[in-house]
């Protein structure tokens, strides 16, 4: 591609995307991050905070030209990936999927703007993904599956055949879905839940079999 590039969000999955940004010879221009407290994960690329931040940069390089973002956002958060990626695209900057060379995906899957294919990890014949979407690494998403908007399946989870996840929903480390399962949207399974039945919208589950452990946002 060989773009210039800036990231929302400096932990960790920064640090995955620039692992694969960097190795098919993009320049990392620049991070941002919401928090106020935190500083650049990457080695000789500046942080800037929060949007007032990325605004004064896009004010400050107003040359620059086949810019590309992405967003390290992953977990539960699929709603602020989101929202950061359509403020990319409101500024003209484009959110193309970054897929790791030793991925494993069908020639049937078209892969839609700001989807993260790490890894490892195998999308399957006729899984429909979309926007905002992040397979981590050593995941698997089995034959006819479909992820909506902002879904994160995190390392190690297994999606059996045919399973739908809500938008925003979290797919825990390690966690399987059985095969035409329905994961409601917002929803948590938890790391290593095995899920047998259908999860309601704004639920968290979790064990094996998996059971309901509370609402989103209960603290209990």
């Amino acid at each position: 591609m060989n773009d210039n590039f800036i990231i929302w969000g400096s932990a960790g999955h920064s640090l995955v995307l620039y692992d694969v940004i960097n190795g098919s010879g993009n320049k990392l221009l620049a991070l941002f991050d919401n928090n106020s407290e935190a500083v650049s994960s990457i080695i000789g690329v500046p942080l800037h905070h929060g949007s007032d931040g990325f605004k004064q940069w896009m004010k400050n390089n107003p040359e620059l030209l086949n810019l590309s973002a992405a967003v390290a956002i992953g977990g539960s958060r699929g709603k602020i990936r989101q929202e950061i990626s359509r403020l990319f695209k409101d500024y003209g900057i484009s959110v193309p999927p970054i897929i790791n060379p030793t991925a494993s995906i069908s020639n049937t899957v078209k892969l839609p703007e700001g989807a993260h294919i790490l890894a490892n990890s195998v999308v399957a014949a006729n899984v429909q993904i979309g926007k905002d979407c992040i397979v981590n690494n050593g995941a698997v998403v089995d034959h006819e599956c479909e992820l909506a908007n902002g879904v994160h399946v995190a390392p190690g989870a297994v999606l059996c055949g045919c399973v739908f996840v809500g938008e925003n929903s979290l797919i825990g480390a390690g966690a399987v879905v059985l095969p035409r399962v329905k994961i409601g949207r917002n929803s948590v399974v938890a790391a290593g839940a095995v899920v047998t039945k259908n999860v309601p919208p704004d639920t968290v589950v979790a064990g094996n079999p998996a059971v309901y452990l509370k609402k989103r946002g209960e603290d209990a």
